[in-house]
């Protein structure tokens, strides 16, 4: 893919510049996983495990009965869970079906969630059996193209005796009653044979998700990525990803398959971060999956994925600044052993390095911090997973086959020196056909530079002198000061620094003397107290005048995205809602 190799010194060793064999049915990941590691435990919730061989029988079935209700090739399935062990064999099962796997947020209200039902044209839904989610689902497939609802309920997934249990004391979640015409998943996976159609899949042109992004800033929209779009990415991370293993000091080899392996699935799988770097990388590696529907249980927050961390052992977890947030300033951490925890991949967001280095001092694991989108299935770019090489506040390097340029902010066209700020663009067999019926949004994401299709990512950075590239901050998100460029990830970081602050969103508000002003919202950690004069003292002593917040606001909670993502734009709003 890439006209010539990524200009660095810093390249890791023994990693390839360019990568083949993506070119395949995703689906086929479920099926060599079955076939080479059969009985090797696949996915684990509450204690309960299921094999390889198991989640293939329950996804064949699966594709079995949506053929059965008339689901063809291209046809989209939307899949409403949180991270339940139903997921993954649902996920595939749509995908075994020839069908389009829509992924939505167990959180959307009926709005939120019909919008998206309709703009996919889905005529399908998988949902929990809850008190809530599931009459959200009823309410959300009025006037749409959804005939068949699946309703999954959790008992049969857990451990016979908590089952038992579970349902004797009425502690098992589900709905208060079922709409006429709603199916059981049970009963669905009981009723149909595990005889997938045969559908040919011509994975570079077919689709294998629509997921919707763009919530935060704006109306979603549909990016639709194809069956090679994942496994591309799917196979760079193998080829990228290097550690050193026990049994093995000094010796750096990359992710071992059949078992070795335990990924922590703290990250939502309706979300592409969450989806290609917990679920399907264990799948692809034959590793274990440890299935958390929700990361903030416990009393306090946090505390329950900590107790599965003990006991289960992950080494891999993929996650988002907020969530290392949360586990260096749980303040419980001490109590539990988190030495399992080999790696650590930081995305979704910039990871203040203050935050990196509170994390890895205080657990003893490695966070490497790569870069995506959405749009890109996600990973375009990450940090050499060696100490040695890494850059702590950088993004790395593009992963094999995929090229990066900086491109001037105004013509979208025209690459900047190296070290001057511009928009990121992205090319690479991981990024999407366009948005799912959009053509002038997709149009105006896209521009052909030297024969070759880059994606524009609305974010600014640069390469720095060592070949590392640097997100400055999201276009959009850019706070003009006097003239002045201030960008908000680079205020955050400076003011993570300070001792007091567990959480910090930084926002442009308008101001009639220099058109913006910055102001910064702020948690502080629990069992402090702290001033807005402290505050100030510490960016006029740490940061330029034109970067310091004029305004500063303690509040007890900072909006996050269910990723985990901090929503500057409702705090935006919020400003202008005041006048």
């Amino acid at each position: 893919m890439t006209s010539a190799p990524w200009s660095t010194p810093n390249w890791p060793e023994g990693v390839p510049h360019d990568i083949a064999d993506y070119d395949q049915p995703l689906f086929d990941l479920l099926d060599e996983a079955a076939r080479d590691y059969p009985n090797q435990t696949y996915t684990v919730f509450n204690d309960a495990p299921r094999t390889f061989a198991q989640v293939k029988d329950t996804a064949d079935r699966i594709a079995n009965f949506l053929h059965a209700q008339g689901i063809r090739k291209g046809d989209r399935v939307a899949i409403f869970l949180p991270n339940l062990p139903h997921y993954p064999a649902i996920y595939f099962g749509i995908l075994k079906a020839g069908a389009v796997c829509v992924t939505c947020n167990p959180l959307y209200t009926p709005t939120e969630l019909n919008y998206q039902l309709n703009d996919a044209g889905a005529k399908a839904l998988f949902c929990m059996d809850h008190p809530q989610f599931y009459p959200t689902t009823v309410k959300a497939v009025q006037d749409t193209a959804v005939e068949t609802v699946v309703i999954c309920n959790v008992k049969s997934y857990l451990p016979p005796l908590k089952g038992f249990l579970g349902g004797l004391l009425g502690k098992i979640p589900k709905a208060d009653s079922h709409a006429p015409g709603h199916l059981m998943f049970d009963d669905v996976v009981r009723g149909a044979q595990p005889k997938p159609p045969k559908v040919e899949i011509d994975p570079s042109e077919d689709l294998a998700l629509i997921i919707y992004t763009g919530g935060t800033t704006g109306v979603p929209k549909g990016a639709a990525l194809t069956h090679s779009n994942f496994v591309y990415d799917l196979r760079a991370l193998e080829t990228w990803a290097k550690f050193e293993y026990p049994d093995k000091p000094g010796v750096r080899e990359g992710i071992r398959q059949g078992g070795y392996h335990c990924y922590l699935g703290v990250l939502p799988w309706y979300h592409s971060f969450g989806m290609t770097v917990a679920m399907l990388s264990a799948c692809g590696s034959g590793s274990r999956l440890i299935c958390v529907p929700d990361p903030r249980a416990g009393d306090p927050p946090f505390t329950e994925v900590l107790k599965i961390v003990q006991k289960q052992r992950p080494t891999l977890m993929p996650a988002v600044p907020t969530i290392f947030v949360a586990f260096t300033n749980h303040p419980l951490l001490d109590q539990y052993d988190l030495t399992s925890l080999m790696g650590c991949f930081s995305g979704g967001a910039p990871l203040p390095p203050e935050v990196c280095k509170q994390f890895e001092d205080k657990t003893g694991a490695v966070i490497f911090e790569g870069y995506g989108l959405s749009e890109t299935a996600p990973v375009a770019t990450s940090n050499p997973t060696f100490q040695d090489t890494r850059k702590i506040g950088s993004i790395g390097f593009p992963v094999p086959g995929t090229d990066i340029k900086i491109l001037n902010v105004e013509s979208s066209e025209v690459e900047v020196p190296r070290g001057e700020d511009g928009e990121v663009a992205i090319c690479g067999p991981q990024v999407m056909k366009g948005y799912w019926n959009r053509p002038a949004e997709t149009e105006a994401v896209f521009r052909e530079i030297d024969g070759q299709r880059y994606f524009l990512t609305g974010d600014i950075g640069h390469v720095d002198e060592d070949g590392y590239i640097i997100i400055t901050d999201r276009k959009k998100d850019m706070i003009l000061v006097g003239g002045f460029n201030v960008y908000p990830r680079e205020v955050e970081d400076i003011l993570f620094t300070h001792p007091k602050v567990e959480l910090v969103a930084v926002v442009g508000v308008p101001d009639a003397k220099s058109g913006e002003t910055v102001k910064a919202f702020i948690k502080v950690k629990e069992g402090e107290s702290c001033t807005e004069e402290e505050i100030l003292a510490f960016c006029k002593e740490n940061m330029a005048g034109y970067k310091r917040p004029k305004l500063i606001e303690f509040r007890d909670e900072i909006p996050v995205s269910n990723v985990g993502k901090v929503l500057r734009r409702v705090l935006r709003d919020e400003e202008r809602e005041k006048g």
